[in-house]
């Protein structure tokens, strides 16, 4: 979900074992996210970010490049739109799992690579390469086949709202991978900074929205702890490692696995029950995923 720009060069892993740790860590976004229990996705959204920003502000090592810097207006500009990019992605991505069954809404979700790659390859062929289209299609279809039997039986109710949330957080994450290639923008420097204003955000939203509740046991602090210092705090950084590689760009397509490991660790934590429309939907959008990144 990063740029080059953050510098974590400190860390010693090799690029595929900092991917493999990042793919893992948010394949683990559903399940820590029930163990989080019933807490609003607001609020439990809030607490997360703030977990990512105090996690990711002592092993982000700020770089200065040789480009121009931006002016303090326009450094306020892009915080702004970062964190907003940052808040929706992840309130979006919390209120799905809360409305969607776990496996479905972490698949929509994880076609956010598939929407950044139409858009990317947009704007610079001004066109778009028959690989990507049939990839994006096969992606989206593996999506429909989970969607479309929810939609067919009970309309815009039910989890079909969990499911547009889980688009919706897909388009922010595809829309923020944008902005993170733009070189001044830098996001990847700014991330502890992102991730504190995002949850300011959420938390505002949070009280306006879900009102005060009692506070968080203990087991709901541990697992919100852990679901910001992990797929939004180390996993953002060992990401960022991975993409400084010399082989980044076969790295790059590990990303589209993600999916397909949440499912199963859904599975095999007994939160989801196997079906047979899950495997299958994940290797479509694992298939379409890698074939719309073929050059």
């Amino acid at each position: 979900m990063l740029g080059h720009t953050l510098g974590v060069s400190r860390f010693p892993w090799p690029g595929a074992g900092a991917a493999g740790l990042a793919i893992i860590l948010w394949a683990l976004v559903p399940l820590l996210m029930i163990a989080a229990g019933d807490l609003p996705p607001l609020r439990l959204s809030a607490m997360a970010l703030l977990a990512g920003a105090l996690g990711t502000l002592p092993m982000a090592r700020r770089r200065r490049p040789r480009a121009a810097m931006p002016t303090r207006i326009q450094g306020v500009a892009i915080n702004l739109l970062g964190a907003l990019l940052m808040a929706g992605a992840v309130g979006a991505c919390f209120a799905a799992f809360s409305l969607a069954p776990p496996a479905e809404a972490a698949l929509i979700t994880y076609t956010w690579p598939v929407i950044f790659l139409l858009a990317s390859r947009w704007m610079v062929l001004r066109r778009l390469p028959l690989a990507t289209l049939g990839g994006a299609l096969l992606a989206f279809s593996g999506a429909a086949l989970l969607v479309v039997p929810q939609a067919l039986s009970s309309g815009v109710s039910g989890a079909w709202g969990g499911y547009l949330l889980a688009f919706g957080t897909a388009l922010c994450w595809a829309l923020f991978s944008l902005a993170s290639q733009v070189p001044s923008f830098r996001f990847g420097e700014r991330m502890p900074h992102l991730l504190l204003i995002a949850s300011v955000m959420t938390g505002i939203a949070s009280l306006a929205l879900e009102g005060v509740s009692e506070l968080p046991s203990s087991r709901e602090l541990l697992a919100t702890a852990a679901l910001g210092l992990g797929p939004y705090g180390i996993a953002m950084l060992a990401w960022d490692r991975a993409l400084g590689d010399p082989q980044a760009h076969r790295l790059g397509n590990l990303a589209h696995a993600v999916p397909v490991l949440a499912t199963l660790f859904l599975v095999i934590a007994g939160v989801t029950s196997p079906d047979w429309r899950l495997p299958l939907a994940a290797g479509l959008v694992l298939w379409g995923s890698v074939t719309a990144s073929t050059r």
